[in-house]
């Protein structure tokens, strides 16, 4: 497969470098340390990258954006992941909800929401899918179990819809101005047949951001609670039909998701072998660099293997959603989110061997933080409940 770069995809490579270095860099491991998760956020990064175009990136031409292609995402998200993952997703997280936009939504719908958006800087977008019950379930629900699932319920009221429930984990939470919230306006059917996709503004009336979630990793990127209390959301803003909401996306950007992790591992991974790699050929020990040890030598080899196989799985996977005129397998896009996941766990943990005592006993920051991010790969999006999925597509095809 030819996946040969031309000058666009070059140039917003570059432009997505350079910010990479010369802005978030300087600011990732202060950002890290803030032990407040709600002050860990910085609008001046987002601000800035706004106006380079990495908020708005996927959104159509048509639309005013700047509607890149897939193989350019993914070359965006791995130069700004190597400088700081969590900064990264920030920005990804609103291209697949603004091209949702795009895809979806009615004229009206558009003219509220996504031209706010590309007019506005500091216009986040989040989806509030994830409930304290209602996890991996939700995205494999049982065909026939009306009780698995999202609980957050829907009633329409007149010209309204009112809403009452718990989001948890929600992505951007605390910081978006608008969320699409999926929500059950059918609780005596799966969720399947039950669930409605709303657009919810932040500063809806009786909906509230509860605790902003400290996690150990990508603590930067915003995970939050939406408390809905009689919510009140207007029909106007209800995505598609009702109950047809659990296949809006598959229509849009579904290969986004798998790709947009697996993109985002990629410049861990890369940052985690160059850490590794300048570590070893300058620390010096019993009168020879580490570099010169056997051991250190394979780890290396192990972790440049690893992420070479990880760029060209990635890259196949981008090139094969940008041509419409193929047949492609969907197994590839969740095998590769698993096979990210699988990667950024061994190869910072490989960096942190490297490292020795500098990176294990006394926490070098950099080693320590790219351990960290790598570690929330095990919770995103259904790591475990993909390969599932995926072995459903190969014995029923």
């Amino acid at each position: 497969m030819d996946v040969s770069l031309n000058e666009e995809q070059r140039a917003w490579q570059l432009k997505a470098r350079q910010f990479a270095q010369e802005e978030i860099r300087p600011i990732s491991l202060t950002r890290d340390r803030i032990s407040d998760p709600r002050a860990t956020f910085d609008w001046d990064i987002i601000r800035k990258g706004s106006k380079l175009g990495f908020r708005t990136a996927a959104v159509p031409r048509e639309w005013g954006g700047h509607g890149i292609d897939f193989v350019t995402q993914a070359l965006v998200m791995a130069e700004l992941a190597k400088a700081d993952s969590a900064i990264s997703k920030t920005f990804s997280q609103c291209w697949k909800w603004s091209h949702m936009i795009a895809a979806c939504c009615t004229p009206d719908q558009k003219k509220r929401f996504l031209e706010p958006f590309l007019a506005d800087d500091t216009f986040l977008l989040g989806h509030a899918g994830t409930e304290p019950n209602a996890g991996s379930d939700h995205r494999l629900p049982p065909e026939d179990d009306p009780k698995s699932g999202w609980k957050l319920k829907a009633e329409r009221k007149g010209d309204e819809w009112i809403l009452n429930g718990e989001k948890c984990f929600i992505a951007n939470g605390g910081v978006a101005k608008v969320f699409f919230v999926s929500t059950r306006t059918n609780p005596n059917v799966s969720q399947k047949e039950g669930t409605t996709e709303f657009l919810v503004p932040i500063d809806t009336p009786g909906m509230r951001v509860g605790k902003v979630f400290n996690k150990s990793g990508w603590r930067f990127y915003q995970n939050a609670e939406l408390i809905f209390e009689n919510a009140r959301v207007p029909h106007a803003n209800m995505v598609g039909e009702v109950n047809g909401g659990f296949n809006l996306r598959s229509a849009t950007s579904a290969p986004f998701g798998n790709l947009e992790l697996a993109a985002n591992a990629l410049g861990v991974c890369e940052a985690a072998v160059e850490m590794a790699t300048r570590h070893a050929g300058t620390r010096w020990r019993e009168s020879r660099y580490f570099i010169d040890n056997h051991v250190i030598q394979l780890k290396l080899s192990e972790m440049h293997m690893l992420t070479e196989a990880l760029r060209s799985f990635v890259m196949r996977v981008a090139a094969e959603a940008d041509d419409k005129t193929a047949r492609h397998s969907s197994m590839n896009h969740a095998f590769l989110q698993n096979f990210a996941t699988d990667v950024i766990q061994r190869v910072t943990r490989l960096n942190m061997d490297i490292h020795g005592g500098a990176g294990a006993m006394t926490m070098d920051a950099g080693v320590d933080k790219l351990a960290r991010d790598a570690v929330i790969w095990t919770h995103l999006a259904g790591d475990s409940v993909q390969r599932m999925k995926a072995v459903r597509r190969l014995k029923w095809n």
